[in-house]
């Protein structure tokens, strides 16, 4: 089974808790809730890195996932496409139709939509880059929430996206990309994915050829090409 670095993943918990006996108490409580844990970044031998979020800020575990262990992958692709068009939209900006992810997530109400700054502000920002082909959806605590229907997007959250990147984008095709997110309800914060790092948008745009920082699956580096193979 193919994944890449945050794509989350509905997985059987029971199995996974039984290899995570260290985990806090939190851990468990928040998988039976909600069995979902995204891909991290890190070294690969032992299986999945996998992250998983709690309830506070604070609550973040490290663990690693089996394969066998996976139910269902959604990708920040997927996520996307449950948002409600723009073309769908009241001329509030209230959606006209909920997402859509069963049986594990709840529809997002028009209210819930008008609280939340960074959920107003995708759909804005899929109409902006409307022309983009490259694979592209949210992640962090939206993403999450469009996939468990569980309200860990806070009205100070940011909007975090990501663009999977397999060739070279020159910084002057990212600084449109950039702009175009500039002056939306929330800050979106924009991280690349390339086969080999994770890098911002913002940072790559602004200082190549001056070299930025890509993380690797051994930690962060500066570098020039974050398409080089690293070590």
């Amino acid at each position: 089974m193919s994944v890449r670095i945050h794509d989350l993943l509905e997985i059987d918990a029971e199995r996974f808790l039984q290899g995570e006996s260290s985990a806090p108490g939190w851990v468990a409580e928040s998988l039976r809730e909600a069995p979902f844990v995204v891909v991290r970044r890190g070294p690969t031998e032992q299986g999945i890195p996998v992250g998983i979020r709690g309830a506070r800020r604070n609550e973040r575990w490290a663990g690693v996932c089996q394969p066998e262990m996976i139910r269902r992958v959604l990708t920040p692709q997927t996520l996307l496409r449950l948002v409600t068009p723009l073309s769908q939209m009241d001329p509030a900006g209230k959606a006209a139709c909920s997402t859509r992810l069963t049986p594990v997530s709840q529809s997002l109400s028009a209210p819930r939509i008008d609280a939340i700054l960074a959920l107003r502000t995708l759909p804005l920002l899929a109409e902006r880059w409307r022309e983009f082909d490259a694979p592209w959806g949210p992640g962090g605590s939206v993403g999450f929430e469009l996939a468990t229907g569980r309200h860990v997007t806070t009205p100070e959250s940011d909007l975090d996206v990501v663009i999977y990147a397999d060739t070279p984008m020159t910084a002057s095709a990212a600084q449109p990309l950039r702009d175009s997110a500039l002056g939306l309800p929330a800050v979106v914060d924009i991280r690349v994915e390339t086969p080999t790092c994770g890098f911002s948008l913002t940072e790559y745009a602004s200082r190549s050829p001056a070299p930025i920082l890509i993380r690797l699956a051994s930690g962060p580096v500066l570098a020039t090409d974050p398409w080089a193979t690293h070590k």
